[in-house]
């Protein structure tokens, strides 16, 4: 289970580095994408499991594949 928890932590530090280096608010990410704030904010604090449709329109918010979003 703590392998899981620092994969989730390693992939919420990424996608926050993501929109943090385009200048995005968590808000102004989320009005654009059809997503939740404070969804995106627990999956930046790797504490829920993002689900692929969530991970796909943050792709499609940072303008690249799920497999560049994902490869870090």
């Amino acid at each position: 289970m703590q392998e899981n928890n620092e994969e989730l932590l390693t992939l919420g530090k990424h996608i926050k580095s993501l929109r943090k280096s385009r200048s995005l608010t968590l808000e102004n990410l989320c009005y654009k994408n059809g997503l939740e704030p404070s969804t995106v904010a627990r999956i930046e604090k790797g504490l829920v499991e993002p689900k692929y449709l969530t991970l796909l329109k943050l792709a499609k918010a940072y303008k690249m594949k799920l497999s560049q979003l994902l490869d870090f």
